[in-house]
């Protein structure tokens, strides 16, 4: 496609589209109040107008930012939608949860624009994921039609120095995905100039060396070369199915939000960038090339009034219902136990049935560990189903440090397990892409520890299907080791799931032996919400752990506790290695207890734990995690609102002190919830 191919009334129609309703949210719908969220894109609008025209393909995708509304606007975003939204009005894209500019369209009629988000460079990865969804799909999985398709990343030069864009830069470039960056350089990163922001700031020169990417540099005003340079970079990406970057300056012909006045610009700095305002470049383009200016004024009145009957529909919607707001959050369910599925995303949006469930594990057998129970899973979970992936740093060849992994790459080959690079925002990120795509990601987090940098990316996650009000999900597992070995140390030994519990839209599963692990690992791969695996660490080859292998259909329901042992002395609620040490404690010290292993933190069964304190009318909760704020503090605040009246002693909690696990075996058991500390508190309670 060249520079005469592009539909020139269409891009200056979506141009204009975009200036005018900046505008008139400035000059009227903000000073009403009636918007309140305002981001312009003045000065980005011709690179995204001609970028939007060329994303034909069904399968495109397009991850964007908060100035991407030109992008948005080509590719078919209701103008009313486009208005409502920063009004914070009914219907749209999130029906009034999410800020106006933070955007998401299913692709059911066209391009996907991926779910946004209001942090800065957390649109790279998930990009990734979809490109590499693209290339597994067409080559694994056999979909026809997807061997064009191309995945599409916008981000500011600010954007540029984030984990986001180099972590997505290494696995696009490493795997040659078609995967296009569109980097909109305005020079500054809100009021931060763009040399700190990039050495020599400019982040294309800067590429050069990069194996398998092909740079493009331009200016993003000048029609004829936006056109020129659009065009060659999304040919070269479709047809060589390998990345490019390409660059555009462009002025920034407002504040960073509408309440940002520029004064770190100077007078003359900001008449220099109205003088290459590329709506009014575009305009003596059209009219160079033969458009009469006249054509152009009509096309601007039209427009407007198109704008004004939009700006008067968005104004007309309802305000969205209090009631709804906690809906999304995970699945709902109608009156008959029908899921409402989300409109893109994951397994179920893609129509996956699954094989018959048991909820009994088969008892017979050779004992099996966590470790073989897990693999043994996983194996089957991908013999039955060709849209499960399973990856992470050192799980490939090596078969993962823990070993759960060993010899599956070598069965389902590279394409299905497969290693990554030294990313954790890049793993979780770009699962999010895959799930968007329709995949089932298993990915590994090799340490619970290691999961920090990649938080952003699992809140995001967590939060979509909410965000969206249920048109985007991305259904995934992590699996995530972690908690004390034969040592411990403040960073493989750390437990700290209460961090999980706070991240909203995950599940979280903690198993205490294989079985449950095997059944809980399905449950979590079947599930249509994303899933945290934790696994203990010291648990992985424990002798205690071990059982026969449950089989390959049985699963345990989330939030479903298990009774280990029944007695009328106390209740004992624990979970992962605490369960075992509860019952040495208490067999030791002659107690009849009711021991309630959790399983699942979240959800969790707060129906067992009552109707165990109906019968014994006290209660011990024991976790590993810190004391402060750890999951025990909710379980014990349930019990003391619910079951207040059922109690003979105060709850007790047996729990870490706030401080990491020391390294030397002593000390770590000094402060450990060991089996002696247990039993105390047992019997204080007993005794009160």
């Amino acid at each position: 496609m060249s520079h005469s191919d592009i539909d020139w009334e269409l891009v200056a129609r979506n141009v204009l589209r975009s200036r005018l309703m900046d505008e008139v949210e400035e000059e009227k719908l903000v000073p009403n109040n009636e918007t309140m969220y305002q981001f312009s894109a003045k000065g980005h609008e011709l690179g995204q107008a001609v970028l939007g025209s060329l994303l034909t393909d069904p399968w495109d995708a397009v991850s964007a930012y908060y100035r991407s509304r030109p992008m948005l606007i080509t590719l078919g975003l209701p103008l009313a939608d486009a208005l409502a939204a920063p009004m914070a009005k009914s219907g749209g894209y999130s029906n009034g949860r999410d800020i106006g500019v933070v955007c998401n369209m299913p692709g059911s009629d066209g391009p996907t624009v991926l779910p946004m988000a209001g942090d800065v460079g957390s649109q790279y990865t998930p990009a990734a994921g979809w490109a590499q969804a693209l290339w597994y799909r067409s080559k694994v999985t056999d979909d026809a039609g997807l061997d064009r398709a191309i995945s599409v990343v916008l981000g500011g030069d600010g954007s540029v120095a984030t984990n986001g864009f180099w972590s997505a830069l290494n696995i696009v470039s490493t795997l040659d995905l078609p995967y296009l960056f569109y980097i909109e350089d305005n020079r500054y990163g809100l009021s931060v100039p763009a040399e700190l922001q990039t050495p020599g700031g400019n982040i294309a020169k800067n590429l050069y060396s990069y194996k398998n990417l092909r740079i493009y540099d331009g200016d993003g005003t000048d029609p004829k070369e936006v056109a020129g340079k659009m065009s060659e970079a999304v040919t070269r990406v479709r047809e060589k199915r390998s990345p490019a970057l390409i660059r555009m300056q462009v002025p920034r012909l407002c504040g960073h939000a509408i309440h940002d006045n520029q004064a770190y610009k100077s007078k003359e700095m900001i008449e220099q960038e109205w003088e290459r305002d590329p709506v009014a470049r575009l305009k003596s383009h059209l009219v160079e090339n033969g458009w009469e200016e006249a054509r152009w004024k009509a096309l601007k009145k039209e427009v407007q009034e198109e704008l004004d009957e939009a700006v008067e529909a968005a104004r007309s919607r309802s305000e969205p219902d209090p009631e709804e707001t906690k809906k999304h959050v995970f699945t709902e369910y109608d009156k008959e136990g029908n899921p409402e599925i989300q409109q893109q995303g994951g397994l179920y949006a893609e129509g996956v049935a699954f094989p018959d469930v048991v909820l009994e594990p088969e008892r017979d057998g050779q004992r099996v560990n966590i470790v073989e129970a897990e693999r043994r899973t996983l194996e089957y979970e991908l013999e039955i189903n060709d849209k499960v992936l399973v990856f992470g740093e050192d799980v490939g060849r090596k078969g993962g440090v823990h070993a759960v992994t060993q010899g599956l790459q070598r069965k389902f080959g590279e394409e299905r397990v497969f290693d990554t690079s030294l990313s954790e925002e890049g793993i979780v990120g770009r699962a999010a892409g895959l799930a968007y795509a329709g995949l089932m990601p298993v990915a590994e987090i090799q340490f619970r520890k290691y999961a920090d940098p990649a938080t952003e990316q699992i809140h995001n996650c967590g939060t979509v299907r909410w965000r969206t009000a249920n048109r985007f999900a991305a259904p995934m597992v992590l699996r995530m080791p972690g908690g004390f070995a034969k040592v411990g140390d403040p960073w493989h030994s750390l437990c700290n799931e209460v961090d999980f519990l706070h991240a909203v839209g995950w599940q979280l599963v903690f198993p205490s032996n294989a079985a449950d692990a095997a059944g809980l690992l399905r449950s979590a791969m079947r599930s249509n919400n994303p899933t945290i695996f934790f696994e203990h660490r010291n648990l992985l080859d424990a002798k205690h752990a071990r059982c026969p292998y449950p089989g390959d259909d049985y699963v345990v329901p989330l939030g479903e506790a298990e009774l280990v042992e029944e007695g009328s002395d106390l209740t004992v609620v624990a979970w992962g290695a605490m369960v075992e040490r509860c019952r040495k404690a208490a067999e030791e010290g002659g107690m009849e207890i009711d021991l309630i292993d959790l399983r699942s933190l979240m959800p969790w069964d707060r129906e067992t734990v009552l109707q165990s304190l109906e019968k014994t009318n006290r209660c011990v909760i024991v976790h590993e995690d810190a004391m402060t704020a750890g999951f025990g503090s909710e379980i014990s605040a349930t019990l003391a609102h619910e079951g207040f009246k059922l109690l003979d002693a105060p709850i007790r909690r047996v729990a870490m002190p706030d401080i990491p696990v020391p390294f030397n075996p002593k000390l770590m058991n000094s402060v450990m919830p060991t089996k002696d500390r247990i039993q105390s508190v047992f019997k204080e309670v007993l005794e009160f």
